[in-house]
């Protein structure tokens, strides 16, 4: 499989749930704004859509949402079935769209807002994280893999979490994960 990633992006999402998963991939940078791959490819002949994450599995077919990257696949449950537990419920700090650095900063502004208002939703995953590890238990899901990398972006947008010592608690356990550090170090984010 090859994953179609930018650093930080939402496609380090699906990076970690492949890495818990054991599962190797081939990694193609995407350079967001001249829309170009490491490679030199025009990233809109892979997806028009023009964003990452993508994941084009071995059987050529190309997977071009965040969910669908880090479930859809049957290796993923073949090799970790737990992994897969539902995150339908869960609806976690801000979208694609509010974080994005092309995204006009007036949303941005609002996306901002909404986490830190008195029922926010980080406030709802602060209360999820009162008594457990993970989002849905005591295991590791596809729903962690999500909010690990969203509420990373928290310090780029400057939103202050330290509001939520749950979600803050829950950043420092998915960042020692051994998957976790080899996807950030995979993507330049971290020292390998």
């Amino acid at each position: 499989m090859k994953l179609y990633y930018a650093p930080g992006a939402c496609s380090l999402s699906p990076h970690i749930v492949a890495n818990e998963a054991g599962i190797a991939l081939e990694l193609e940078k995407v350079d967001l704004g001249a829309k170009r791959t490491d490679s030199g490819a025009d990233f809109l002949a892979i997806n028009p859509k023009g964003y990452v994450p993508v994941l084009q599995l071995d059987s050529g077919e190309v997977l071009t949402e965040g969910p669908a990257t880090s479930s859809s696949t049957s290796s993923i449950a073949s090799h970790s079935p737990g992994m897969l537990r539902p995150m339908a419920r869960w609806s976690v700090i801000g979208s694609r769209s509010g974080w994005a650095t092309s995204t006009p900063s007036c949303t941005r502004a609002s996306v901002r807002c909404s986490i830190q208002l008195p029922r926010p939703r980080a406030a709802r995953v602060e209360t999820a994280l009162a008594a457990k590890s993970w989002l849905t238990g005591e295991q590791f899901t596809i729903a962690d893999a999500y909010l690990f990398t969203v509420t990373n972006w928290a310090s780029f947008v400057k939103v202050d979490l330290s509001k939520f010592p749950n979600l803050l608690a829950f950043q420092a356990r998915a960042s020692a994960r051994s998957a976790v550090k080899a996807a950030l170090a995979a993507e330049g984010l971290l020292a390998a």
